[in-house]
């Protein structure tokens, strides 16, 4: 009888949150301590922010919540928790009511306080808008929607769930060979403590972590990368929902590539460079908000830093894990908040090792169960479906004899994508998952794996038919290319742990367009280009002699050609480099702020040119030219290169500039070859005019600093990101270096025809400037496109790549083989890929 029986807890008594949480286990001690399973099924379901229907009393959270004394619990939680203890002892259910407003006056009780609390100053208030927190956020949620589209092929998503390890009641990581049986599933009884969790619930699990540590690991193809993506996209859900604005201690995720990160790099330093490199922050916005923790690193695929498990220990791995150690909060006295994915082997290996990710919470994900191998197969092929009855057959594979091994092939998300994908091309399932019921559970799983992955590639061609002009791709076509573009990664990753510094991109995972070019031959390719670059150098001064009658003898005569050899040797230098850089440049800036930017550059350029003209005219004492002209010339010289500076550096307020010291680090021999033209330039008229050796050395070291200067301004217009500019294509970086190459030429081609015409006629003047600066141009600004298209033909006179690889690429991510990370394109999956790469890397 209910008389019979005390009075439940009154937590109006509660005059601290600890007291508050005691009285929630005081509640369950009264109903007679229900299981967590039990609560959980009294506490009914409730709808997740992605509109999951997930349970209100998962028993992860029950227990963690009982545990963790220094937070009140959410009235969601409290509400759906009080309620299951009454109903548990059977309590009065018309009494329910008055005792949850108990409950919830005393929870107001203690939360309304701390709503006074001022913030810390070390974290800006929510109403004041931090314009790079909203920039990253706009960023990472483009940047992870394609992802995931990318990587599921629509919308369907096996039904992934996920344990914390200690609570499934058995020892991680025994799982037997790679192809071997699932990992165990658990039973659902009350008293085992076990604690299974879906992906919809991914981010309210991390929430409740009070470390908010977590390492994630899985087998190959369970399901890492998409539970990443998942733990971002739930997390900002809500921040999305209050308009982009973060609340006090909510971080931003940001998922990266471990693939990136080189030993010995201090992560920090790593973590803003990714910021800046992936998604456009200004160096000093990214350093900042690492610097003031307010990013939450989600570091995918730490497995992806060392070759495969068994060739020794893995190094990278083990400094990485070391580096997010030493990584702390803004205490500096508690670990800092981060997210680790691993597949299982290589987990194994570092637990062999004795490395970890300290104070992190572990979770497995688990294998799919037949039932979840069904649900997703109904979802993508429902009742009516022309592909109907070949999930008949793939419901028999996995119930007949050889089921076991069946089981064992298609149990994570990624090889459900590979059978459907075939299945879907017209293949057998019969066929495809034939195995001998008396072979071995691994040896059968890897033979069915096998036979998938041999068919993904004709599958998706026939799937994904070309539609643009030209032949249809061809199966074996596209299987060679693609095992070449898997080579090609093996060595880039080879060189890119050799280098102290890579550049980026330069991974075992990342296909960058302007770094594919050792694929034609490194040798071949360099050699190529050199030739090309000193053509196109020596053409350039052949120009200049032609234009500025440098033939005329004079005492300038071994001077110039002194400047010109200089200057061909630079360029030859820049062709030799080992990996130039494509500048991103600035897109999509408006166009009213482009006019408004060429004008103001106009403006502050016409009074600096007509400067340089009037110093002109005094070093040459009017033997050449007389005021007029040299207003005239200089006014529109300034005017046009003013122009051009200004359009090219247009962009909002607070967009990236690189610093000069910045420039001269980066681009030291282009900047001397820009100072250079400017020596030749200038000595040009001052040859004219037999002028003296003091007014000579004068005029070309002013000439020299003005176009080294010109330089500068030139990189940091064209250099970074503009904040109106989301995530590039990954071609968008080679497609504007051309363009920022032929800006740097013509510029200077303007300043050269404007001396020329001084001993010349208007149209030998305009023929030798034309020619001159274009191909100024291709020497000094567009290095790694010339490169790269070097590259791509000598790979296509060889018969390696299409001539057309830039189609083939957008084509093979439209066939879901390639997807687009970033600015980057990689396999749809690293088995794929592994399955690939050729047995010897090196060709």
């Amino acid at each position: 009888m209910i008389e019979e029986r005390p009075r439940p807890p009154d937590p109006a008594g509660a005059v601290s949150t600890a007291d508050f949480v005691q009285s929630l286990v005081r509640l369950k001690q009264w109903a007679g301590e229900p299981s967590l399973s039990r609560l959980r099924s009294l506490g009914g379901q409730t709808t997740a922010t992605d509109g999951a229907t997930v349970d209100a009393l998962p028993k992860s959270t029950v227990s963690h919540v009982l545990r963790q004394a220094d937070r009140l619990p959410r009235w969601d939680f409290v509400r759906a928790f009080v309620t299951a203890c009454f109903h548990y002892c059977d309590y009065p259910a018309e009494l329910i009511p008055a005792e949850l407003e108990r409950w919830r006056a005393a929870r107001t009780a203690l939360a309304e306080p701390s709503a006074h609390i001022p913030r810390p100053p070390a974290q800006p208030a929510a109403a004041t808008p931090d314009p790079a927190v909203e920039l990253l956020i706009r960023r990472v949620v483009r940047e992870e929607d394609r992802a995931r589209k990318g990587l599921l092929g629509g919308y369907n998503l096996a039904e992934l769930s996920f344990s914390r390890y200690g609570e499934t009641g058995s020892q991680y990581g025994e799982t037997g060979s790679q192809y071997g049986e699932p990992s165990s599933r658990h039973s659902n009884s009350g008293d085992s403590g076990e604690a299974e969790h879906d992906l919809g619930a991914i981010g309210r699990f991390f929430g409740d972590l009070g470390s908010r540590r977590l390492l994630v690991v899985g087998e190959s193809g369970a399901g890492k990368t998409v539970l990443a993506i998942e733990l971002v996209l739930q997390l900002l859900e809500p921040v999305l929902a209050a308009g982009g604005r973060l609340d006090q201690g909510q971080l931003v995720p940001v998922r990266l590539s471990a693939a990136r990160w080189t030993l010995g790099r201090p992560f920090e330093t790593w973590l803003a460079e990714q910021l800046a490199q992936d998604f456009g922050l200004a160096a000093r916005d990214a350093h900042r908000l690492v610097r003031d923790r307010r990013v939450l690193p989600v570091v995918d695929g730490l497995d992806e830093l060392d070759p495969e498990p068994g060739w020794g220990p893995p190094r990278r791995a083990i400094g990485l894990l070391a580096e997010l150690n030493r990584y702390s909060d803004l205490s500096g006295r508690r670990p800092g908040a981060v997210v680790v994915t691993c597949r299982a082997d290589r987990h194994a290996e570092l637990r062999a090792a004795r490395a970890g990710l300290d104070d992190a919470a572990l979770i497995h994900l688990h294998t799919l169960t037949g039932r979840q191998i069904g649900a997703y197969l109904r979802a993508r092929w429902p009742d009516g479906h022309p592909h109907g009855p070949r999930r008949e057959a793939v419901h028999e594979a996995l119930s007949g004899p050889a089921g076991k091994a069946v089981h064992a092939a298609l149990a994570t998300p990624w090889r459900l994508v590979l059978t459907v994908t075939a299945v879907e091309s017209g293949a057998d399932p019969d066929e495809l998952l034939r195995v001998d019921p008396g072979l071995d559970t691994g040896a059968g799983a890897a033979r069915i794996v096998r036979r998938l992955l041999e068919a993904y590639v004709p599958a998706a061609t026939v799937l994904t038919p070309r539609t643009a002009h030209g032949a249809p791709y061809q199966p074996d076509q596209v299987r060679s290319w693609l095992v070449l573009l898997a080579g090609h990664l093996r060595r880039q990753a080879a060189r890119g742990a050799e280098a102290d510094r890579p550049p980026p991109g330069l991974t075992a995972i990342d296909i960058v367009p302007h770094l594919l070019w050792p694929i034609g031959g490194r040798r071949r390719v360099l050699m190529a280009h050199c030739l090309a670059c000193v053509l196109f150098s020596c053409i350039a001064m052949l120009a200049f002699w032609t234009g500025s009658a440098a033939d005329d003898p004079g005492t300038g005569q071994l001077l110039t050609l002194t400047l010109m050899a200089s200057w061909v040797a630079i360029a030859t230098g820049l062709s030799l480099s080992p990996w130039p850089a494509a500048a991103g440049g600035r897109g999509e800036v408006p166009r009213r702020r482009r006019v408004i930017g060429g004008l103001l550059g106009a403006s502050a350029g016409v009074p600096v040119g007509v400067l340089g003209g009037l110093a002109g005219l005094v070093l040459t004492g009017e033997r050449v030219f007389g005021p007029g002209f040299a207003v005239v010339a200089g006014g529109i010289g300034g005017l046009v290169l003013g122009a051009v500076i200004g359009l090219t550096a247009a962009g909002r307020r607070g967009a990236e500039r690189m610093t000069v010291f910045e420039v001269l680090r980066a681009e030291p021999l282009t900047l001397l070859g820009f100072g250079l033209c400017g020596a030749l330039t200038g000595l040009a008229p001052l040859r004219l005019a037999h002028a003296g050796p003091l007014p000579l050395a004068a005029g070309v070291a002013g000439a020299f600093v003005l176009a080294f200067t010109l330089g500068v301004v030139f990189k940091i217009a064209t250099g970074g990101w503009s904040r109106d500019a989301e995530l590039t294509h990954p071609r968008e970086a080679l497609r504007r270096n051309p363009m920022i190459g032929m800006a740097f030429g013509l510029t200077g081609g303007v300043a050269a025809f404007l001396v020329f015409v001084m001993n010349t006629g208007v149209v030998e003047s305009l023929v030798c400037a034309l020619v001159g600066g274009v191909t100024f141009g291709l020497a000094f600004g567009a290095v790694a496109w010339a490169r790269t298209m070097i590259g791509l033909v000598v790979a296509a006179t060889r018969g390696l790549l299409p001539l057309r690889l830039w189609a083939f690429l957008d084509w093979a991510c439209e066939a879901r083989l390639l997807r687009v990370s970033g600015a980057t394109y990689q396999f749809r999956h690293r088995e794929f890929q592994d399955f690939l790469t050729p047995a010897d890397g090196d060709r």
